[in-house]
């Protein structure tokens, strides 16, 4: 059985970076082992990096801490060329290019801690889940 997919919120990656203690960062810390593979396109990437850098977002990171980071998570992450938008079908553009990167990729599910935000896309045939939710239901979280 392959590594499941999923695309990940920018919310969960803020989050991750601010503290170690959360299931965000619990999650990210997974990455290494290969048992999920996040989905991104390019603007999801750069959303993330917009994010980041934004001036007090993660005060306690460099910018070359927070590239470094950035590099590897996409080293370990499917790439997706989106060639379809279907916009609007969120109240969010933003969130509409997560689930564009879900939908190409055929991924399970979408991480974040903003469900609602996703409410109407079950008919896709993907969950929306919190980090906690993802690591209880596939065995990650000890």
């Amino acid at each position: 059985m392959g590594a499941t997919r999923i695309v990940i919120d920018t919310n969960i990656l803020v989050a991750a970076l601010r503290s170690k203690r959360g299931s965000a960062h619990k999650l990210l810390s997974l990455l290494p082992e290969d048992r999920f593979v996040p989905c991104l396109s390019v603007p999801l990437f750069l959303e993330y990096e917009s994010v980041a850098k934004r001036e007090g977002m993660l005060s306690g990171l460099a910018a070359a801490d927070i590239d470094a980071i950035l590099d590897y998570v996409l080293s370990k992450s499917s790439i997706r060329k989106i060639f379809y938008l279907w916009r609007p079908f969120l109240k969010d553009p933003k969130d509409d290019m997560v689930l564009e990167v879900a939908v190409e990729s055929g991924s399970e599910f979408i991480v974040t801690f903003n469900k609602r935000d996703f409410d109407g896309i079950e008919q896709f045939g993907i969950d929306v889940l919190t980090p906690r939710e993802l690591l209880i239901q596939k065995g990650m979280l000890k």
